[in-house]
């Protein structure tokens, strides 16, 4: 997967411009404030259709403006294509070689990125909903019934929850309506556990070496921690579990009127050993097991997409030694496209620069564009 060319339109503090990239690595570089960080962005939400630093889309729009828009022409490895995000005030416009695309499942499983930046310290130290959040958007990209089986889930969620609330103020329950309801969710709820353990499992396989390799720690894993515990993932299995725990929950749920178990309550872990990074690791290896987990991400997407993803970078050499930015480097090669922004040339490895497109960004313009 390659971005081939990126056109911005009142993007931020990018009012107008066109740049082509190498296949290879991308080195985006200036001072802070300049709009680093601001090109990354646009090539995740061309992508993904929604930033990963704000929640809401009108703040990406340029303050003197009343749209964006971004527009990309990707190579999958086998055809070209043209992408484009249309963002206005009331509303969003995707589109795919200038056809209009409704289904976002349908528009985000076509691009594939993996973004490391320097906020994502949150998959650790935030809450269960930012982790859930993250697993939800990487299932996504890979797998396109994903999105919609959980959107019907929300919806059925919801649904069961407003009987719930209901009968907090009538003590009465519309009992077949409740259970044709549980049984759908129980449905949908049994495919997004299958989804998420296989593809944490699949991270399993590569991040405890990866973690390894850049700090020399081992035994590092992500422990998946659904609020149901599971001895295996079978659907049978799982949906014979899942009704039984909904069952003992039943009395609670109508004095709380709440669904109080299911995926919308899982969450992960970031372990070594027995060890929760989140309250024993230093910020420097918490900085390193996300980093890692991105890393391991890699091949999934390529094993699923038959082409590798595409590798945002934000600031990632910065704190580390050189000894970690070599080992960083061996999982930085030739056949992924990849986008590193950096505030001083001098902190990225002089082997990179042996295959890189140099770009410098002066407050929403590009001064200069060097291939090395």
């Amino acid at each position: 997967m390659v971005v081939k060319s990126l056109k911005i339109t009142n993007f931020r503090n990018y009012k107008n411009l066109s740049i082509s990239f190498s296949p290879n690595i991308n080195i985006i570089y200036g001072d802070n404030g300049q709009g680093k960080t601001n090109l990354l962005e646009s090539i995740y939400v061309l992508g993904i259709t929604k930033s990963h630093r704000s929640f809401i889309d009108n703040y990406l729009i340029n303050n003197e403006s009343v749209f964006a828009k971004i527009s990309g022409i990707v190579d999958d490895g086998v055809i070209s294509s043209k992408y484009e995000v249309i963002i206005e005030p009331q509303k969003k416009i995707l589109k795919k070689d200038d056809n209009v695309i409704n289904k976002i499942n349908e528009y985000i499983s076509k691009m594939n990125i993996i973004i490391f930046y320097p906020e994502d310290l949150e998959l650790i130290k935030g809450s269960p909903s930012e982790r859930r959040k993250y697993l939800n958007i990487q299932l996504s990209q890979i797998h396109k019934n994903y999105l919609k089986i959980l959107n019907d889930y929300n919806k059925i969620l919801k649904q069961r929850n407003e009987l719930l609330k209901k009968y907090l103020k009538t003590q009465e329950i519309d009992k077949d309506y409740f259970e044709a309801l549980t049984e759908t969710l129980i449905e949908r709820g049994t495919k997004i556990y299958q989804y998420r353990e296989n593809y944490i499992s699949n991270i399993n396989k590569n991040v405890s070496d990866i973690y390894y390799n850049l700090i020399k720690i081992k035994n590092f894993k992500i422990l998946y921690k659904p609020s149901i515990k599971f001895n295996n993932y079978d659907t049978e299995y799982i949906i014979k579990k899942y009704k039984e725990e909904l069952e003992k929950t039943y009395d609670s749920e109508l004095k709380q009127g709440m669904t109080i178990i299911g995926p919308h309550r899982d969450d992960f872990e970031f372990v070594v050993g027995t060890q929760n990074l989140k309250i024993f690791g230093s910020q420097g290896q918490q900085r390193l097991a996300v980093l890692s987990l991105k890393l391991s991400e890699v091949p999934i997407f390529k094993s699923y997409k038959k082409t590798y993803p595409i590798l945002l970078l934000d600031d990632v050499f910065s704190e580390l030694d050189d000894r970690k930015k070599n080992n960083l480097l061996k999982y930085i090669t030739n056949n992924i496209q990849t986008f590193i922004t950096t505030t001083d040339l001098k902190s990225i490895n002089p082997e990179v620069f042996k295959s890189a497109k140099i770009i410098k960004v002066d407050n929403g313009k590009i001064i200069t564009e060097e291939e090395v």
